[in-house]
């Protein structure tokens, strides 16, 4: 993968994480604190978060091509890392004041995590039908 290609793909994932975040936190303010609104102050924290998100997905980029086995180890270390950094960040930001708000809050890193993951995935298995057909139509021209 290119470096061209690496920004394009945080660059994605950063508006993915951010736009799942602003609608997680709309549904659940709306059935727990509908009175609730949104700060300008809240959207930049919830970009810088993004952001950092995105950035840790350097974790998972190779210059060459890894076993399957290999890049599920670097999916779950790219997971606990950003479940750490981002907790740890809101705990030293005094985001989160309790156990339940830890809690909560590594639920929604996960959950969002998720969303990204199925997201890239399916980009990817279109990716991958693009260049069988590719193949296929190379051999049947050889």
């Amino acid at each position: 993968m290119k470096y061209f290609e690496l920004i394009k793909e945080m660059l994605r994932d950063f508006l993915i994480i951010f736009a799942s975040i602003i609608i997680i936190i709309a549904i659940l303010r709306q059935i727990y604190a509908p009175e609730a609104s949104f700060e300008l102050n809240t959207i930049f924290t919830i970009m810088a978060f993004s952001f950092l998100g995105a950035l840790t997905g350097i974790i998972l980029y190779t210059p060459h091509a890894i076993s399957e086995n290999k890049m599920r180890l670097r999916m779950i270390f790219h997971f606990l890392f950003l479940e750490t950094l981002l907790i740890s960040l809101a705990v030293l930001l005094n985001l989160v004041y309790g156990t339940f708000d830890i809690l909560l809050l590594a639920l929604e890193i996960a959950v969002v995590y998720a969303i990204v993951r199925l997201l890239t995935y399916k980009k990817d298995k279109k990716e991958a039908q693009k260049i069988n057909e590719r193949l296929k139509t190379f051999k049947h021209e050889v």
